[in-house]
């Protein structure tokens, strides 16, 4: 027993100037087993106001009196809907059909063989559905992924705020209590006649001075001061020190003598140069390191290369590899992208932000005398410690 076909309900807008060729068209349409609810019109003014409502597929003459299945495809896709577009005529030729297949018609067909209407109407809508719904998943993921990307600045401004809270605390707090503690150390080594006290004290002098050089270093991790003096100033600082602490020759370079950059980009820089010097000192194996910032055409460029050993494919494919990952997330919260490229020769990695036009236009103009200027929401500037 065959079970039949259900019934498919269409809304099909038909242009036609023809009673007897709509009727035919219409029982047609039933034979296919598809309910169509069928609007005729036969002028462009009627086809116009037609276009206002909501259609699954259109279905044309070729030849109406002083209107045309072409032009109705013209102004079809002048009103930005892509409703599925048939051409049924029985006086199209070739070279017309053609040009209607390339300026968008879904299907054309001739009335002396309507059989293959009901069937290339469902493939026209199907496939207009199909590409819907694929436009409609391509938003929500641009969507979902807008999300993730504020997600990420979020979360990578919440992290900076709380570090710089945390060193904030540690200045108030700790560095106070340690400074208090060695004035008082210091006066009873002064005054103390007892050789094994100033003996003693003198000793913990030397521990006190190590645990505020100490919650100094955990400060400048959590938060770096340096960057109140400007990018350029932070970045050779960072250069200088990585060479005394690593003894890998380390080189900075810059176009520029000062800048005036968007809130968080200093801070994005920086934190870009330190993931990438700290992963040189790890595994590069390297022997010497060039950091060098540029500003030209708009964007600000950091670009970072070494001369070790280079990253393999394991490297990159690494399961929590998420040094690399966390650079693109930052780079991105500032509108920026990461490249990197590595081979035998050594690794490069490029932090690219364009920059507001009036940041790119100031170049290295200096901020005036006294601190630099940087925006308070800048997670990098909160004061002097």
């Amino acid at each position: 027993m065959t079970v039949p076909a259900p019934e498919r309900t269409l809304r099909v807008l038909h242009l036609e100037d023809s009673e007897l060729d709509h009727e035919l068209t219409l029982a047609q349409l039933e034979r296919g087993g598809i309910n169509a609810q069928v609007l005729r019109v036969d002028s462009e003014p009627e086809f116009l106001r037609a276009l206002e409502q909501e259609w699954d597929a259109i279905i044309s003459d070729y030849n109406l009196p002083g209107f045309s299945g072409l032009v109705a495809l013209d102004l079809l896709k002048s009103s930005g809907s892509g409703v599925p577009f048939l051409l049924l005529s029985g006086e199209i030729g070739e070279d017309a059909a053609v040009e209607a297949m390339r300026n968008g018609a879904s299907d054309y067909l001739l009335k002396n063989n309507t059989a293959r209407l009901v069937p290339a109407l469902l493939h026209a809508v199907e496939a207009n559905e199909t590409r819907r719904a694929r436009l409609l998943a391509d938003r929500e993921l641009g969507e979902s992924k807008q999300r993730l990307r504020e997600l990420a600045q979020h979360l990578q401004t919440s992290v900076e705020s709380e570090r710089a809270a945390i060193a904030r605390e540690i200045h108030d707090d700790v560095g106070g209590a340690l400074t208090a503690l060695n004035f008082d150390l210091a006066w009873i080594a002064r005054h103390s006649e007892s050789s094994a006290v100033r003996q003693r004290a003198a000793s913990a002098l030397e521990t006190v001075a190590h645990a505020i050089e100490a919650s100094q270093r955990v400060m400048h991790n959590l938060r770096p001061a340096i960057l109140e003096q400007g990018l350029v100033a932070a970045l050779q600082w960072m250069s200088g020190r990585f060479e005394r602490r690593t003894g890998i020759a380390c080189q900075f370079a810059s176009d520029q003598e000062a800048l005036e950059l968007p809130a968080g980009v200093p801070l994005v820089a920086y934190r870009t140069a330190q993931e990438a010097l700290t992963n040189v000192s790890k595994h590069a194996q390297a022997t010497r390191v060039t950091i060098e910032l540029t500003v030209a055409a708009g964007t600000l460029t950091l670009e970072i290369g070494d001369n070790g050993r280079g990253l393999g494919r394991d490297d990159l494919a690494k399961a929590r590899s998420f040094g690399i990952r966390g650079l693109h997330e930052r780079a991105s919260t500032v509108g920026g992208w990461v490249d990197l490229s590595s081979s035998a020769r050594g690794t490069t990695l490029i932090l690219s932000v364009p920059l507001p036009a009036a940041e790119a236009a100031a170049g290295a103009m200096a901020p005036p005398e006294g601190e630099p200027a940087v925006a308070q929401d800048d997670p990098s500037n909160w004061g002097n410690l």
